[in-house]
């Protein structure tokens, strides 16, 4: 009768009451955080999702994500989007009229100096500049029509990670975050993975979680940092004693509920860091620890290689994350402190031995091994792996060998969790100029991508500032094409 009593008495406890009794250091913030994962502990009010039945509004054919983001603007002209007028015209002066971009005036046509061929059984044209992805075009259904509104960096990344050019927005990892919450208590929802080099050209902002609940942005990992989840571990503290820790934390509590606030979720938000950082004190150092993947695992993906190594952990992180129960990954391949060095933004020069060869030979084998080996281990038809950019580039050159930002047009393909591998959705124009036929847009394949979690991107909505606002805004549909 004691014993039930007692379970009665802890159930009625908040967790912020549980935590101030406890005392318990970090250790008492994880074992409080696992009482009420077990339905001992007072639910939080408000986590619920207006709208969902359950968990999804429909059957997912996917529980999981990872974004690749080629940072800078990757040339869909030297990659996925054989154009023969480009051949056919190089060195003419262009036959259509030029808008945007960032030069005075535009050069001649510029043809790929890649040699193109056809691949897999689909027949889907890819350059040899990407031979290694070029042997997964039937597991990739490709949309050659993207379109972005603006030919600005910062905007077009914005647009790309949250359906809007300006900042404020939630990205659509948090908006996963928001809906489906969490398939491993002891890691975070959503994971962003910048490139070793740098971080993106809006920085965290990339990953924030906009008017949503603060819990929702993402965790950065960086595992070429001495540090790679930063503030997880004390460092140099050797004043940091586990009594004083617990009394500090103990006194942090007893602030923290002072000074919460209803419909403030940045304390809530910081009240569950800890509980997060209790339990990843233990969970994040397996995941990073890579000495129990084979050789070959790793020979895979390009660690015997300098110029694959980095980018290739990073991949292969992702795919132990995934194995692991996160939800949402964020994988960035080019970084935006250096300017157009060190990213895919090619004003330069598109030919072998430039930054845009550099690029591609960082991303091509890791990613390529990357879907092989989610596919061999069966966890590619439940996760859904996209391949985007903030935009395209033009079809004539700039400074002779390179070509400037185009907004117009650029390729973006997907694959796994539901997606028809070997499928197309579009066209560009015959120079790969503008978006000609069944032109899509972040919002099309947003809604495509919630889709597949089993989310109606109509439905998924939060009230702001007095409207219901959603991940598509006001535009998007589903690419049934796409679907298998």
């Amino acid at each position: 009768m004691s014993c039930l009593c007692s379970r009665r008495q802890s159930a009625q406890l908040t967790r912020r009451d549980f935590l101030q009794q406890l005392g318990g250091g970090l250790g008492g913030v994880a074992l409080a955080s696992m009482l009420h994962e077990q339905g001992l502990l007072a639910q939080n009010p408000g986590t619920a999702v207006p709208g969902l039945s359950g968990h999804t509004h429909h059957p997912a054919r996917a529980k999981a994500v990872i974004q690749l983001f080629m940072l800078g603007g990757a040339s869909q002209c030297d990659t996925f989007d054989y154009k023969p007028q480009l051949i056919r015209r190089h060195g003419q002066t262009v036959p259509f009229r030029v808008t945007g971009g960032t030069a005075a005036s535009p050069g001649p046509v510029l043809k790929s100096p890649w040699a193109w061929r056809r691949h897999g059984q689909s027949g889907r044209w890819v350059t040899s500049a990407l031979p290694h992805m070029a042997e997964c075009v039937d597991d990739m259904a490709f949309l050659y029509a993207m379109h972005a509104p603006t030919s600005e960096h910062s905007a077009g990344q914005t647009m790309q990670v949250s359906g809007f050019v300006t900042p404020g927005f939630p990205t659509v990892g948090s908006w996963v975050s928001y809906a489906l919450g969490s398939l491993n208590r002891n890691l975070p929802t959503f994971v962003a993975l910048p490139d070793p080099v740098g971080l993106p050209w809006t920085g965290q902002q990339a990953w924030n979680s906009g008017f949503l609940p603060a819990e929702h942005q993402a965790t950065m990992f960086n595992p070429a940092a001495e540090n790679p989840v930063p503030d997880l571990f004390p460092r140099g503290a050797r004043f940091i004693t586990p009594a004083s820790e617990r009394e500090g934390l103990d006194l942090l509590n007893r602030l923290n509920r002072q000074q919460l606030t209803p419909g403030d979720s940045r304390l809530e938000a910081r009240i569950r860091s800890y509980e997060l950082a209790a339990r990843m004190q233990l969970a994040v150092p397996e995941v990073l620890d890579l000495r129990d993947e084979t050789e070959l695992t790793r020979r895979l993906y390009g660690f015997d290689d300098p110029r694959t190594r980095d980018f290739g952990r990073n991949c292969l992180i992702a795919r132990r994350l995934i194995e692991r129960g996160v939800r949402f990954i964020q994988l960035w391949c080019g970084s935006g402190l250096n300017g157009a060095s060190g990213n895919w933004d090619s004003h330069g020069d598109v030919r072998p031995g430039s930054d845009f060869e550099r690029m591609c030979v960082r991303c091509d084998k890791p990613i390529a091994s990357l879907l092989r080996d989610l596919k061999q281990r069966g966890l590619l038809d439940e996760t859904v792996v996209f391949w985007t950019s903030e935009f395209g580039r033009t079809p004539y050159s700039q400074s002779g060998t390179g070509r400037d930002h185009n907004g117009n047009t650029f390729t973006s393909w997907m694959a796994g969790g539901g997606i028809q591998g070997g499928a197309t959705y579009g066209a560009s124009d015959e120079f790969s100029f503008h978006a000609a036929e069944q032109r899509t847009m972040c919002y099309d394949q947003h809604a495509t991508l919630l889709h597949l979690l089993g989310l109606d991107h109509e439905r998924l909505t939060y009230r702001h500032n007095g409207a219901d606002r959603r991940l598509t805004d006001v535009h998007g549909h589903v690419i049934q094409e796409m679907i298998a």
